[in-house]
């Protein structure tokens, strides 16, 4: 008998880069929200429109007010956590994933996150909506990074994904 579970899991790592010094290796293990389960299964079974991959886009967690990370998080209500804007793109960064392999999604590039403030990012997010600070779109996935990262302005954060099962 073959038994198969439905077990995502990820890991998003940020390389934290300081006048192209590497600093650390921060790591986040993955936690799809409820709303990125349900989106599987609407769209695999229920003829729901498939978000492009080209969409989805890294967001990071401030560590300013925040209190917990939830399931039942979307971009519209988060009540536990606020959005880290400190840096110098105008948008949020494209994951930019690669074709699947081996049950495999990541990006072989990092997504660059460009730090123009001093603060501290307490995790990391994506959702299929590039818009800083924005309240719309689908949330996949949060994740508190190992360690807090203490941030000033020059630093880059560097930052993969990897969803398997």
């Amino acid at each position: 008998m073959i038994v198969e579970r439905l077990n995502y899991r990820g890991q998003y790592i940020a390389d934290h880069y300081r006048g192209n010094r590497f600093l650390n290796r921060y790591y986040a293990k993955n936690d799809i929200v409820n709303e990125g389960k349900n989106l599987i299964f609407d769209v695999m079974w229920n003829d729901a429109t498939q978000i492009a991959h080209s969409a989805w886009c890294l967001g990071l967690i401030s560590i300013t007010g925040f209190s917990a990370l939830a399931a039942t998080d979307v971009m519209n209500s988060h009540a536990g956590w606020t959005e880290f804007t400190g840096y110098s793109q105008a948008n949020r960064v494209a994951w930019g994933s690669i074709a699947s392999a081996s049950q495999t999604i990541t990006n072989t590039t990092p997504a660059t996150f460009s730090i123009t403030a001093t603060g501290t990012v307490k995790g990391i997010f994506i959702t299929s909506n590039n818009t800083k600070g924005g309240t719309s779109g689908k949330l996949w996935s949060t994740a508190l990074f190992n360690a807090d990262v203490p941030t000033v302005g020059g630093d880059e954060l560097k930052c993969t994904y990897t969803l398997n099962s």
